[in-house]
């Protein structure tokens, strides 16, 4: 769902890197990170993705490059043109819910990893959005038939995962900009 990038391209990339994080939950893991942290580097988030020493071909590069700048300036634009890196319509509803799971549960990591000591304590709506997206967590989609009333159901939480990350994003801009002084000290 990410402009110009297949999930399915990103997914093979992690694979044949030898990642231990499914494509969708390196997604996530970048967005929540790309909300709690600034500076958060290209390098930072291919540190958490892939195992010490992975070499990537030219192409596997320019495919993660890809994905990091295009969920980096989508975030910051007032369009919310923010898209969560999911498989596409056509994959069976059992692994797309899968996908949506482990995205939520990948932005929970990235928002942990920065300057949030308790997710758990957080309030106001930033406090919702965690604690809904721990609850779709642990969704899985095992279960799920193809019928239309979950095909919408899986629609609508994707809308949803998709304006909350930005919401989360807008919410924690002054925890963001507070970092950023402290990070730029010399002495």
């Amino acid at each position: 769902m990410v402009p110009g990038i297949r999930f399915r391209d990103f997914e093979d990339v992690l694979a044949n890197a030898g990642s231990l994080a499914d494509a969708a939950e390196a997604h996530g893991s970048l967005c929540g990170a790309l909300c709690a942290m600034s500076p958060y580097r290209m390098q930072d988030w291919v540190n958490e993705i892939l195992p010490d020493g992975a070499s990537l071909p030219e192409e596997s590069a320019a495919v993660i490059e890809r994905v990091f700048m295009t969920t980096a300036n989508t975030f910051g634009e007032q369009g919310m043109e923010f898209e969560p890196l999911l498989p596409d319509d056509e994959q069976p509803l059992n692994g797309r819910a899968n996908a949506l799971a482990l995205w939520c549960t990948g932005f929970l990591y990235g928002l942990g990893t920065g300057q949030i000591s308790d997710l758990e304590g957080l309030v106001g709506d930033v406090g919702e959005i965690v604690r809904d997206f721990t609850e779709i967590s642990r969704a899985t989609g095992d279960e799920a038939d193809a019928d239309e009333s979950n095909e919408q159901a899986y629609a609508e939480l994707v809308e949803f995962i998709r304006v909350a990350a930005q919401v989360v994003f807008e919410e924690l801009l002054p925890l963001r900009s507070q970092a950023f002084p402290s990070a730029q000290r010399l002495h």
